[in-house]
């Protein structure tokens, strides 16, 4: 990685998650002397993983001797918060601060290298910034850009940042990771028997015969983890092994403490309720099992009605197998699936990208902001449709 880093402008780094690209990179691009005459930004799509990855690098330097901890050599900027300082040479951030640096500096003089992080996620920001920075790298010649990808979409990457000497060259990174176990446990939906006793049964299965291990829940949203945390509770309440579990709900709005305290180091048997954010951003330790509800709340905006909506709906096949890698990372792993293998069959490979569905209006207006330059010139991966356009 580290001399196809000093030997080419942009790189593409494809790895399963749970490889470590995210920690290691910046410590690549450190030891390669980046982050000298600028800074090494770092984007990650998610303010709870921009801190998290910040804090998770400055304790792995500090204890190599560099570095007093987190705000020193590593900082840390998301919105409302600013953790750097003048010694920083790692800057993590959201997609959008990066964003809204452009107004400012708009051919990143700032920094050096640029790592752009889960980048397979393809909302907005990260396409605004995949397109932008293709544009200033002609006259960023001392600029380095990394581009990493969990799933196998590497290519698409590369063909857009191809330059004379070919397309950008992509590194495949395995993971450490275990054989994990499908095991599809569909379920019918009638007034006694939903969602919550379905994952009630999984977790009894998980942890029949006292195995032991934490568990995983992936659930589309902040209702249905609400609800899902207080039946398992009351179910849990009548075990006498299991009484004594701790049940942690995990989701963007929830308050800092309370997502450090799914970091914390525990002896007890632990499930953790979660929304798309464990499914790449966050590596939560210790995950034995998962058990996948195989949905999502996406944002979709209908031509017909001109209203955007926030739908939940079944994931694609790459995000099913992403949750279901959460738990091959400590030892061989289990994954129950709330659905059908036909289900799944049927299911997209990959997620849409959020351009392609979502209103073009906010989006060119936020264009306008950035001063991008037209919609229909701008080097989008995937462009809008000219329908979409007109629309």
């Amino acid at each position: 990685i580290a001399a196809a880093i000093r030997d080419h402008q942009v790189v593409i780094v494809a790895g399963e998650t749970g490889s470590g690209k995210t920690t290691q990179l910046p410590k690549i691009c450190l030891e390669l002397g980046r982050g000298r005459k600028g800074l090494i930004g770092h984007t990650q799509p998610r303010r709870i993983a921009a801190r998290s990855v910040a804090e998770r690098i400055a304790e792995e330097l500090s204890g190599d001797g560099i570095g007093t901890g987190l705000g020193d050599v590593v900082g840390y900027q998301v919105r409302f918060t600013d953790k750097t300082s003048r010694s920083s040479r790692v800057k993590l951030m959201t997609d959008g601060i990066l964003l809204a640096e452009l107004q400012r500096d708009r051919q990143l003089r700032r920094y050096d290298t640029i790592i752009i992080d889960e980048a397979h996620e393809r909302s907005l920001n990260i396409d605004f910034l995949l397109g932008y920075i293709r544009q200033i790298l002609p006259r960023r010649p001392d600029l380095k850009v990394i581009v990493t990808s969990a799933t196998i979409d590497a290519d698409r990457f590369a063909k857009h940042f191809e330059s004379a000497k070919g397309p950008a060259p992509v590194i495949m990174v395995s993971g450490r990771t275990f054989p994990v176990e499908q095991r599809w446990r569909p379920f019918e939906e009638t007034r006694d028997h939903g969602l919550n006793e379905a994952i009630a049964d999984g977790v009894d299965e998980l942890w029949q015969g006292n195995a032991a291990g934490d568990i995983l829940i992936f659930l589309p949203g902040e209702r249905e983890i609400r609800e899902a945390a207080d039946h398992l509770r009351k179910h849990l309440s009548h075990q006498p092994v299991m009484r004594n579990a701790e049940v942690l709900p995990l989701f963007a709005r929830l308050s800092q403490a309370e997502q450090d305290r799914i970091f914390d180091g525990h002896t007890g048997r632990r499930i953790v309720l979660a929304t798309n954010v464990a499914e790449t951003s966050l590596t939560v330790p210790g995950i034995r099992y998962v058990i996948d509800a195989g949905t999502a709340r996406v944002k979709r905006y209908s031509f017909r009605s001109k209203v955007e909506q926030l739908l939940v709906e079944p994931i694609s096949q790459a995000a099913a197998n992403q949750r279901a890698g959460r738990c091959g990372r400590v030892a061989n792993g289990i994954c129950i699936r709330l659905y059908d293998e036909a289900d799944f069959n049927s299911r997209p490979r990959f997620t849409d990208p959020e351009i392609l569905r979502s209103s073009l209006a906010g989006v060119i207006l936020r264009m306008k902001s950035l001063h991008l330059g037209d919609v229909a010139q701008f080097p989008f991966i995937e462009a809008p449709s000219g329908r979409a356009i007109a629309d």
